[in-house]
């Protein structure tokens, strides 16, 4: 009788056993389901958020070319409405930078530079050399002999490598300046990872440098440095390397 009750035992065990993992083997599974319609989610919700952004800013957009103190910068185009230098405000917008530069205090927000002043703050240049660790969120990209300089209200930025900073520079020769490469005004490029304004800048210029590498063709230089009758189908390829570059890093390119 004891031999023949320990197989049934141990079939009792096994069944039991079975009965109490297969939850959790389900919910394991589930869970995975789960971080996926949470990462589509949460995907969807950053795509939402940066349009909802761009639509916000049209409608400030429209807002200021109605307002005397604002005036449109066309440079480059640029197209866009900033207030006018020296025009003083009472109080700096919600959610402004501070950066400090030789002792002094500079308040940056939406590509305006403030500085305090007698009563409230003044609109103002900041001074070359002072260094900051993003980039407006509005920006035109211009070239000067490949090398990428960024322009908002005024300013001119750099991208400094080795510290992976931006730097307030002198303009560059206006005889040298190439406007930015076509692909990106063609193509709406949006992220789907909530990347930041400089995580996108980073991104931009190197699927740029890397798609020329590729292609051989370089929209920053005349006809794109390659033979007249390539032009037509080597821009067509530095397009389509941008596209996969900038998708590989989780970007939607439409």
């Amino acid at each position: 009788m004891k031999k023949t009750r320990l197989p049934i035992i141990a079939m009792i065990l096994v069944i039991f056993s079975t009965c109490l993992l297969a939850p959790v083997w389900a919910d394991r599974g589930r869970g995975r389901d789960n971080d996926k319609k949470w990462q589509k989610s949460k995907n969807s919700r950053s795509e939402h958020n940066y349009k909802s952004r761009y639509r916000e800013d049209r409608k400030r957009q429209e807002k200021y070319r109605q307002d005397k103190n604002y005036v449109f910068d066309k440079r480059y185009n640029h197209n866009r409405y900033y207030p006018k230098r020296g025009h003083a405000v009472k109080e700096l917008p919600h959610n402004y930078r501070v950066f400090n530069y030789r002792r002094s205090n500079y308040y940056f927000h939406d590509g305006i530079w403030y500085q305090p002043a007698r009563i409230g703050f003044t609109i103002i240049l900041p001074p070359v050399g002072l260094v900051l660790p993003l980039l407006p969120p509005f920006y035109t990209t211009i070239w000067v002999s490949g090398t990428p300089y960024y322009y908002a209200d005024g300013v001119y930025y750099l991208w400094r490598a080795d510290d992976r900073v931006y730097v307030v520079t002198d303009p560059p020769p206006e005889d040298k300046v190439a406007p930015e490469p076509a692909t990106p005004d063609k193509l709406f490029i949006y992220p789907k990872e909530g990347q930041t304004e400089e995580q996108q800048a980073t991104d931009r210029y190197e699927c740029h440098r890397w798609s020329v590498g590729e292609t051989g063709f370089d929209p920053t230089k005349p006809g794109g440095d390659v033979p007249e009758g390539q032009n037509t189908s080597k821009r067509l390829e530095y397009q389509r390397a941008m596209k996969a570059c900038l998708e590989a890093r989780n970007y939607s390119v439409q």
